[in-house]
């Protein structure tokens, strides 16, 4: 997927979505968690924990 959007030119807009879609999510969760009573700090590692596994850890493309 990097090569093809590297080779169309479209990487550093398709990164910069993703890092904004990234964003919004965590801040989504943070509010969410926050108004279930966690603490933010409590708040913001829920939030990372659900986005990281969302966004970061995607399983090995197939060549």
């Amino acid at each position: 997927m990097v090569r093809q959007l590297q080779e169309d030119g479209r990487l550093e807009s398709a990164l910069l979505e993703a890092q904004e879609r990234t964003l919004d999510e965590m801040e989504s969760l943070i509010r969410d968690f926050r108004q279930q009573g966690l603490t933010s700090p409590q708040a913001h590692d829920q939030a990372w924990e659900l986005v990281r596994e969302k966004y970061l850890l995607i399983p090995a493309e197939r060549e």
